[in-house]
């Protein structure tokens, strides 16, 4: 495969969807399995797109020092919180790109990350090359429970508790979202409910890349 700057992009595989599916669990199993290169968003994204974002917030003059995070966690409304991710989604996608553009790879890339949303990837290659993984209700309550970053929000405020039902809520309202654009592209969804392993969950994901590594 010729390398090009569009075509990391062009040839990646996605997994998108919502928080605590088990996406990055599944995408290392994939690694394993297969060979290909793996680009974790939530990595990139709480570092060198946190300095682009609060740079490009300095710039447009809406930057004035530390975040409040009482505004984020506490004041709005949940149905607000997914508001403001979903508007910051396509900015956050345009440095995901900008990364690709700089990997050199014999395999696709596999992505996964909640900010892939279906809609921007849908936009800069072919939907099928993408999944989306979706909790259950019940076992995003399941995992919040179980995993103390699940709940916490990480920054201190004055009702952590609030905060983390907002988190929840905002987290479920996303997902959904994600569910409704992915029909829209006619991705396939997997639901995640906990009574599969990952082994089994990545089994069907393989599955649905396979014709795209077959010709590498």
């Amino acid at each position: 495969m010729e390398w090009t700057l569009e075509g990391t992009v062009r040839n990646a595989l996605w997994i998108c969807g919502g928080q605590w599916a088990g996406k990055t669990t599944v995408a290392g199993i994939l690694v394993d399995r297969l060979g290909v290169t793996h680009y974790h968003y939530d990595f990139h994204a709480a570092r060198g797109h946190e300095d682009r974002r609060v740079a490009a917030r300095a710039r447009r003059g809406e930057y004035h020092g530390e975040t409040d995070w009482e505004s984020v966690w506490i004041g709005p409304t949940p149905a607000e919180m997914a508001a403001t991710v979903l508007a910051d989604f396509p900015e956050r996608f345009q440095w995901v790109l900008d990364d690709l553009r700089g990997i050199v790879s014999p395999r696709p890339v596999l992505v996964d990350g909640w900010g892939c949303r279906p809609e921007l990837v849908a936009a800069v290659t072919d939907p099928a090359r993408m999944v989306v993984m979706v909790p259950t209700d019940e076992w995003r309550l399941k995992q919040a429970a179980r995993l103390p970053r699940a709940m916490a929000v990480g920054h201190q405020v004055s009702d952590p508790e609030l905060a983390s039902r907002n988190r929840i809520e905002r987290d479920r309202l996303l997902a959904l979202d994600a569910v409704e654009r992915a029909r829209e592209w006619d991705v396939p969804v997997i639901e995640v409910d906990g009574t599969r392993p990952a082994e089994a969950i990545a089994d069907e994901v393989a599955n649905h890349f396979r014709p795209f590594l077959a010709a590498v």
